[in-house]
């Protein structure tokens, strides 16, 4: 008779084997205490996110203003991140109308905190987070992207090995805890994203489910769908906006994060199992946030937007399904997909964005169909973000 594994010995086993060899992996991509980095980018991208000319960059930099961009061989520009947000600062300066090249909360604009949620895995709900922390950042936006899942993907993305760089804690679990609580500026992380900071996640943030119910039931602390919210007040003035990587499942860090939002956006893969499965979260949702409404939590949303994902335009069940959503939803759907690209998925495997990668590693077209759909659905919710401060369309 075969002997029988004691199974949370061999799941210890797999995982420590598994971290092993993540730890060697990274050791690989980048030395032992090195923080990940970000390439720089090519005058013409830079002009393009500026929304200027390529010879007009260069006119800057021959008449000595601006920053010193890197001269690489036949005479080709290269900004760092840092360079594009001092090159915003100087054109906003001498712009006609403010916010032309910081678009960012002015006067008594509210912060925008987006939660990005799915009730499955595989919808791309952090490849969809990622992109757009990215992109707002990139555009000029000073933003907080929260990792609030456990499994800290967004993290990994952003350099963050969680059993190896947050040993003692670190997470957003530390702000939000029932007792003893940090302020949300220590646990707040730079990245190499001049305008973007993370708060990282790792299974610490399973804690939170653990106490809520017992701090309920001895009314202990305030509200447990507040606590993210009034968090999140603390650092209000230094952020344009916040996007929260929610957990794949309804449980009270979702329900805070949803509390604390302003606006959700909500990863749906076009195929028929995802599709009933999103029907039985948004019941669910609508319930415990009728709950929470009814105990004195704002409810009140900007937008709601569903946002295609992995679409596949020759896939004929895919394009039904989403033609489905649309007649059900109407304007509630982005009108951009994000289409499933090899760049993308690629990308993922040295733990980068499309907007980290070097476009010289895939062919001319995948890359600039991958590319120019993320900025199309970027540019979309961006425009969501001007016309929730009162201001039509993108910049």
């Amino acid at each position: 008779m075969k002997k029988q594994e004691r199974i949370d010995r061999l799941v210890g086993d797999h995982a420590a084997r598994l971290s092993e060899r993540l730890q060697a992996h990274r050791a690989q991509l980048f030395p032992p205490d090195a923080r990940k980095g970000l390439r720089k980018f090519t005058s013409g991208e830079v002009a393009k996110l500026l929304g200027v000319a390529d010879a007009y960059l260069r006119k800057l930099h021959l008449e000595g203003r601006g920053p010193s961009p890197e001269i690489r061989t036949g005479g080709r520009r290269y900004y760092s991140p840092s360079e594009i947000i001092e090159l915003r600062q100087m054109l906003e300066k001498g712009a006609k109308s403010v916010g032309t090249y910081l678009p960012g909360r002015r006067g008594d604009d509210h912060l925008q905190v987006i939660a990005v949620i799915n009730f499955k895995g595989g919808s791309g709900k952090t490849t969809t987070a990622a992109h757009l922390s990215q992109k707002l950042a990139l555009d000029g936006y000073r933003v907080l992207a929260i990792d609030l899942d456990p499994q800290a993907s967004l993290s990994a993305l952003h350099g963050f090995q969680p059993e190896f760089d947050l040993l003692d804690g670190g997470t957003l679990y530390d702000a939000i805890r029932y007792d003893d609580p940090v302020p949300l500026a220590d646990v707040i992380q730079k990245t190499y994203f001049g305008n973007l900071d993370l708060i990282p996640g790792n299974l610490d943030l399973m804690e939170f489910e653990h106490d809520t119910p017992r701090a309920l039931a001895e009314r202990a602390g305030n509200l447990f769908f507040t606590r993210i919210g009034e968090k999140l007040g603390e650092v209000r003035d230094d952020y344009d906006v916040v996007v929260i990587d929610c957990p794949p499942q309804l449980g009270f860090l979702t329900m805070s994060a949803l509390s604390a939002a302003t606006a959700i956006l909500v990863t749906v893969h076009p195929q028929m199992l995802d599709v009933m499965s999103m029907c039985q979260f948004l019941l669910m949702t609508s319930n415990l946030l009728g709950v929470v409404a009814d105990a004195g939590g704002d409810m009140n949303y900007d937008w709601l937007r569903y946002v295609v994902t992995r679409y596949e335009p020759g896939d004929g069940p895919q394009n039904q399904m989403v033609s489905f959503m649309r007649s059900l939803f109407g304007d509630h759907v982005l009108n951009h997909p994000v289409l499933k690209s090899t760049a993308i998925s690629d990308a993922g495997i040295t733990k980068q964005t499309l907007y980290e990668v070097d476009k010289a590693q895939f062919s001319r077209t995948t890359y600039e169909r991958a590319i120019e759909s993320l900025n199309s659905v970027n540019g979309e919710i961006e425009g969501l973000i001007q016309r929730a401060w009162g201001r039509e369309g993108k910049r």
